[in-house]
């Protein structure tokens, strides 16, 4: 198996091959990725071919699809924060953001499996990539808890919040945010900025947080869970404890 397709609802990606390491990412169904080498019977290391992502994976969340199917772009997600794809006589629900393989009329190919879809869809070639829609989009996430790697509405990190809702814009970004932090136009000042642009924290060293902004004195982003804060040119006030919590760095334009 070279290349494969998930086909479950969101698959966990490991940093080592054991159930028990450090989960770094997940990825959603009907995202593509490209098999490295494998270990053992049970765990296969991989690369995203959505952002380029490594780490550890069960090939048991995978279905294989050949070179040429793992090449395509999709062109058509699931827009709800929960939808229910039909495989055979399964029904599978799966998160926002999820891709849709070979979709058309309602129904596509997961490697070898056929799926139908009659929920909401986004077609990612008419989406409007602005910062009304962004917020939209990034709204509806208030409140999903904060977890380690995730990407979905039940459990989420702040670079995989990000991820996600620019995917949903039809907006392919890396997944962490440092990568994140290389994308779009510098905007210098925070007064210069507008909703939409992503906002970098540091901890003294390195970027190690990300956030969208609504305004340039809001901000929304994932810690402890998806919130809005108060933001200044020095960085995050949580409007609950009115304590600093995140030093600025930077602050991308990319729409």
């Amino acid at each position: 198996m070279d290349y494969a397709v998930v086909s479950v609802p969101a698959a966990p990606v490991r940093r080592k091959p054991r159930h028990n390491k450090e989960m770094v990412s997940q990825l959603l169904f009907g995202e593509a990725v490209k098999i490295l080498k494998a270990k053992g019977d049970l765990w296969v290391k991989i690369r995203s071919l959505h952002d380029g992502y490594e780490g550890w994976m069960t090939h048991t969340l995978l279905e294989e699809i050949d070179e040429n199917g793992a090449g395509q772009k999709n062109n058509y997600i699931t827009a709800d924060m929960v939808s229910a794809i039909s495989i055979g006589e399964k029904r599978v629900y799966v998160p926002a953001g999820s891709s849709l393989p070979l979709f058309d009329g309602g129904k596509g190919k997961l490697g070898k499996l056929d799926y139908s879809f009659g929920e909401n869809v986004i077609d990612l070639a008419a989406q409007k990539q602005d910062a009304e829609r962004l917020r939209q989009l990034a709204l509806a996430w208030l409140h999903v808890p904060y977890m380690w790697g995730g990407r979905t509405p039940f459990g989420v990190d702040c670079s995989g919040f990000v991820q996600v809702v620019f995917k949903l814009m039809g907006i392919d970004l890396p997944r962490d945010a440092w990568q994140q932090a290389q994308e779009g136009k510098v905007v210098k000042k925070l007064n210069e900025a507008a909703a939409g642009d992503l906002v970098f924290f540091n901890d003294k060293e390195s970027i190690v947080h990300v956030g969208i902004l609504l305004n340039n004195q809001q901000v929304i982003h994932a810690s402890g869970k998806v919130r809005i804060d108060t933001i200044d040119k020095k960085g995050i006030i949580n409007t609950e404890t009115g304590k600093r919590t995140y030093d600025l760095e930077a602050i991308r334009r990319l729409l």
